[in-house]
This record gives structure tokens, C-alpha cells and sequence, in this order.
């Protein structure tokens, strides 16, 4: 590595001073620092830690529901001898099936892929890359970690409660979500999932609102707009997308915790429950799917965004390139953002829209193909001949990038609300949002922890259990999920707990084993990483080196552990953009270094 890695900035005598007499008379004791701590560095580990733990509880209960649509026909004791009631015999019953696919969408959707995966690295980088000591508000930045934290103990408890958690879908649509007497799943268990909910949305505007002032008002000197590496462009895009949805979501859960506990009828109009007639009237479920879907859609582009930013981050660190078209990725962040809020009803094809109003939203939902394409386009030509270094996170990274081609060319299809009709609430279905916004985002994830593990805790994760990580969550994605597509063509659905009575999809039988087979090693490949994870935190190889990567943006300029302020003295300043790789014979540049006199201009 050049020296230029090694290389502190500028430093004042007087802000040392004063930083020194800071710490001195400031000493932090282990609750300030790990519990209540307003450094956004340690928030973001807590978000990453609590959206870990999330992760293995919602693979666990894949793999659960799996076991059962694998193997219909057998018993398994030790269910019994764990969940009790809830699998008697050894056999998952319906109740809690229906629980068990409930929690695993809401978990990963919103506990991991939303709250693990943002707070984590919107939190992290944000301050870092534009050159602040800290976020806008750091008391709110921690207020919203622990809205969160707050939000999945609720989640949690509702596990344990006699009646079982929530049961009607991640999506909660009522009437089965509004009534408590339609199952034990819409009983005390749906009150708590709404409110887990509800905290959920309070701690992500708070969040969001902390990113968008940090990034519009805190960057340091010479950091324009265009001199922003990708990533905190799409940090700012996911969270103006989730600050003008999310509240939508939230007056959706208010009204629908009105309907079950103070006997309003938004959501409900001429029911019968056992044969008798409630005395709701004038209410419209399909209301509901039209707050939650504005959310709902845009909530995916809440997660893959940021994935998004990630990846072109490595994609030109490692490929040590320039990262292809910086503008037209801009571009295609603001474009997939604004589609995303227009695209909602696509998800509703089936309840009677009108004909003409469906074509609408086709033709704006396979607008989004547009802005998309421009991203993988742009991904691979920054690859193209670039001199690639296969780390972890590289590989991650390229792993992001086919599961977003092969996921959304299924989208396609799903568009189109006449083939749609068809193809709705199928496997099909299932396939193509666990590949394109599930396992994605995921890889993206793990691409961004892979790389930063350095800057968050010092050291670097086994690099041999890392390709073992990788090969076979990339082969095991795959072959869990493309099958599923054939499956939903047949016409099978999703969310029915056997489909052994079908004669019609007896011919899968052995596909859905080998799908759950599959699913259980996969699973374990995530307990080899949470393994690596921890126990590279505390025993993993040092690094020694302020820029492991030769990368040029400002976080590899603090020290390898930075304290709050991230910078010991002046900030420095940029003076240039941030993917200047194999130029002019050198390596990489430092965005804090000026233009030579004999530069070549970009």
C-alpha cells in the first residue's frame, strides 16, 4: 500500500487540545457508550447486532414452515417437544403455520432488511463520507434505535402470548386482521403486532429525518452534491421515499386498531362470523390494501436502494475503475424513487380495479424496468476489463447484481395484470420478490459488512469461512428459489400449509423436499457467518492499515478506530469527486488530494 494510507490530515494544536481535554474530563462509562450512546458508529453496530439476531429468528422460522411444506407426511417429535400444542404430533398445525409465514415476512422485511440494513449503514457511512463528526441530531439518532429496540421486544413478547402471534400475513389484511374472533392469530397477538408496527414507523422517520438534514446540511468543505459517492446519494433517496410512505402505513395500523378494539368500520362492511351477522357497515377492505400498498411497494426500493449504493461503492473500489456513468446513476436513483411512489395498485390487480385504471399502473410499474436496466448496465461495464480483486465483498457484489438481473426479469411478468391474473399469489410470486428484494438485498448486506467490517471494529473477518459463506448461499439461493417459479406456472399457491391433496401438483412433490433440504443448508451457512461475525469482532486478524481497500472516500481517512468526532483535528476537505481509480498511473486518489499540475481531467 502507498504511504498516502498511512497519512494522517491536517491537524490543529488547538482542536487537539481541545479534544484531548474533551475526553479527558468526559470519561464514558459502559452505558453511555454501548447502551445510550449518541456516536453514530455505535448505533449503527446496535442496528447491525439487533437486525442479526432478527435475521437468524426469521430463517429459523423458514425453516420451520419449510420442514412442513417439504415433508407433509411426516412427524417430527421434536416440534412437539418445543412448540407443545402448537405441533402436536410432531405436525405443524394451520394456526401456527400461518404464524410462522406471518413473522418471517415481517421480520425480514421490515426488522432486517429495513431497520438491520439502513440503520446500520446509513448510520455508519453518512457521517463518515460527507465529513461530519456525527448525524444532524445524534439524542434522535439514538431515539431511534431504541424505538426500534422497543418496537422488536413488543414483536418479540408476541411469540409467547397463549393465543400466538399474529397470523394473517406480513401484510395484515383484514377482515381476518381487524376481527379478533376470526382466529387465535387475530387475537391479542395482532393488537401487539400493530403496535411493534406502529414504534417500528416512529423509529424510521426519526431515523430518516436525521439522514436527509445530515446530508443536505453537514458535508464538509468542497463536498458538493456531485462529489458524493453513490452510496449517500442512495441513503438520501431511500430516506425521502421513507419519510413520504411510512406515515401512510401508520394511519393504515391506526385505523385498522380503531376497527378492532373501539368498533369503527373502516375496513369493515357486511360480515358474518359462524353465521352471524356483525353490525359493522360502510367500511373497505380494499381501503386498507391501498394504504398499506403505498408503503408496501415503495417499502421494496426502501430496502434495495441502499443495496444498491452499496454495491456500485465496491463494484469500482474492487474492480479499480471509475464507476461507469456516475450522473446516469443519480439519475436512476431519482427515477426508480419517484416510480415507486406511483406503482402501489400493481400489487392489486386481482380486486376488481378497473381495466383502464390497471394499464395505468402497468405502464408505470414496467417503466421502473428502465432506471434499473441503466444500473445493471452501468454496474458491468464498470467491471468490464477492470482489474478485479475477488474479495468477499466483491463477490457479494457480483452476487448482488446477477440476483437482480435473474429476480427482476420475473417482475416482467408480474406487471403485465393480465398474465398476473394468473400468476398472483402463486410461487411465482413468491420466487421473484425473495430473489429480487429478498436474497439481493441480502447480498448487498453481507457485500457492505464484508467491507466495512474493517472501519466498524478493527479487524477483518476469516476470509476462508467467508467463501464458504458465500458459495453456498449463492448456490443454495438459486436452487431454492428458481424451482419456485415452475411451481407457480402450475398454478400452486403460497401460504397453503400441504398441497398433498392436489393431485394436480403431485409432480413436485420431490422438489419441495429437495427445497427444504436446501433451505436447512443454507441456514447453517448463516450461523458459519454469525459465528465469523462475533467472533471476528473480538479475535479476528487486526488491521493495521487506515485504508485496507485503497479506496478514496473520507472514511479511510480517520484512524482505524475512530473516536467520536471521527477525525483527531480539522475535518478535511474534498477536492474531488470520489472514484478516481487507475488514473494517471496511480492507483487511486484520495479525495482529499487537489489536481496535480499535470492531471488529466475527468
Amino acid at each position: 500500500m502507498r504511504d498516502t494510507l498511512n497519512m494522517q490530515p491536517e491537524i490543529a494544536s488547538h482542536e487537539v487540545g481541545h479534544l484531548e481535554h474533551h475526553v479527558h474530563h468526559h470519561k464514558e462509562t459502559f452505558i453511555t457508550k454501548y447502551i445510550f450512546s449518541t456516536d453514530h458508529k455505535m448505533i449503527s453496530k446496535q442496528f447491525l447486532v439487533t437486525g442479526i439476531i432478527w435475521a437468524l429468528i426469521g430463517g429459523l422460522f423458514s425453516v420451520l414452515f419449510r420442514l412442513q411444506l417439504g415433508f407433509p407426511d411426516h412427524s417430527f417429535p421434536i416440534l412437539e417437544t418445543v412448540f407443545g400444542r402448537w405441533a402436536e404430533g410432531g405436525k405443524i398445525n394451520a394456526e401456527f403455520y400461518y404464524a410462522l409465514i406471518t413473522m418471517h415476512g415481517t421480520i425480514l422485511i421490515f426488522f432486517v432488511l429495513t431497520a438491520g440494513l439502513s440503520g446500520t449503514f446509513s448510520n455508519m457511512l453518512i457521517p463518515l463520507q460527507v465529513g461530519a463528526r456525527d448525524m444532524a441530531s445524534p439524542f434522535m439518532n439514538m431515539l431511534s434505535y431504541w424505538f426500534f429496540f422497543l418496537a422488536s421486544v413488543i414483536m418479540f413478547s408476541s411469540l409467547f402470548i397463549q393465543t400466538g402471534p399474529a397470523s394473517g400475513g406480513w401484510t395484515a389484511y383484514p377482515p381476518l386482521s381487524a376481527l379478533g374472533q376470526a382466529s387465535s392469530g387475530s387475537k391479542a397477538g395482532m393488537d401487539l403486532w400493530i403496535i411493534s408496527m406502529a414504534l417500528f414507523v416512529v423509529s424510521s422517520l426519526l431515523g430518516n429525518l436525521n439522514y436527509i438534514s445530515t446530508i443536505l446540511n453537514m458535508r464538509t468543505k468542497g463536498m458538493s452534491m456531485t462529489r458524493l459517492p453513490l452510496t449517500i446519494w442512495s441513503f438520501l433517496f431511500t430516506a425521502i421515499l421513507g419519510a413520504l410512505a411510512f406515515p401512510v402505513l401508520l394511519s393504515g395500523l391506526i385505523l385498522l386498531l380503531f376497527d378492532r378494539n373501539l368498533g369503527t368500520s373502516f375496513y369493515l362492511s357486511d360480515i358474518f362470523v359462524a353465521g352471524q351477522a356483525l353490525s359493522n357497515e360502510g367500511g373497505s377492505a380494499i381501503l386498507f390494501q391501498h394504504l398499506f400498498w403505498f408503503l408496501g411497494h415503495p417499502e421494496v426500493y426502501i430496502i434495495i436502494l441502499p443495496t444498491m449504493g452499496v454495491v456500485s461503492e465496491i463494484l469500482a473500489i474492487n474492480a479499480r475503475k471509475p464507476i461507469f456513468g456516475y450522473t446516469a446513476m443519480i439519475g436512476s436513483l431519482l427515477a426508480i424513487c419517484v416510480l415507486a411512489l406511483f406503482v402501489w395498485a400493481h400489487h392489486m390487480f386481482v380486486t376488481g380495479m378497473n381495466p383502464f385504471l390497471g394499464s395505468v399502473f402497468v405502464l408505470l410499474t414496467l417503466l421502473i424496468a428502465v432506471p434499473s436496466s441503466i444500473k445493471v448496465f452501468n454496474w458491468l461495464t464498470t467491471i468490464w476489463r477492470g482489474n478485479i480483486r475477488f474479495t468477499p465483498s466483491m463477490l457479494y457484489a457480483i452476487g448482488f447484481v446477477s440476483f437482480f438481473i435473474s429476480g427482476g426479469l420475473t417482475g416482467i411478468w408480474l406487471g403485465n395484470s393480465t398474465i398476473d391474473i394468473h400468476l398472483h399469489d402463486t410461487m411465482f410470486n413468491i420466487a421473484h420478490f425473495h430473489l429480487v428484494m429478498g436474497v439481493a438485498a441480502f447480498f448487498g448486506m453481507f457485500a457492505g459488512v464484508y467491507h466495512w467490517f474493517p472501519k466498524m471494529f478493527g479487524r477483518y473477518l476469516n476470509i476462508t469461512l467467508s467463501y464458504i459463506h458465500f458459495w453456498v448461499t449463492l448456490a443454495g439461493a438459486y436452487l431454492i428459489f428458481w424451482p419456485m417459479h415452475y411451481q407457480g406456472m402450475a398454478g400452486m399457491p403460497r401460504r397453503y400449509l400441504d398441497k398433498s391433496m392436489w393431485v394436480s401438483f403431485s409432480q413436485f412433490h420431490a422438489l419441495d423436499a429437495m427445497i427444504s433440504v436446501v433451505t436447512i443448508i443454507v441456514f447453517l451457512a448463516q450461523i458459519l457467518f454469525v459465528f465469523n461475525f462475533f467472533y471476528s469482532m473480538y479475535k479476528g486478524r487486526r488491521c493495521r492499515s487506515m485504508n485496507p481497500w485503497g479506496a478514496t472516500t473520507l472514511e479511510w481517512t480517520t484512524p482505524v478506530n475512530p473516536g467520536h468526532g471521527n477525525w483527531v483535528g480539522k475535518i478535511p476537505e474534498v477536492k474531488r469527486w470520489a472514484y478516481d481509480y487507475s488514473k494517471d498511473g496511480r492507483d487511486f486518489i484520495l479525495q482529499t488530494e487537489g489536481p496535480g499540475e499535470n492531471e488529466s481531467v475527468h
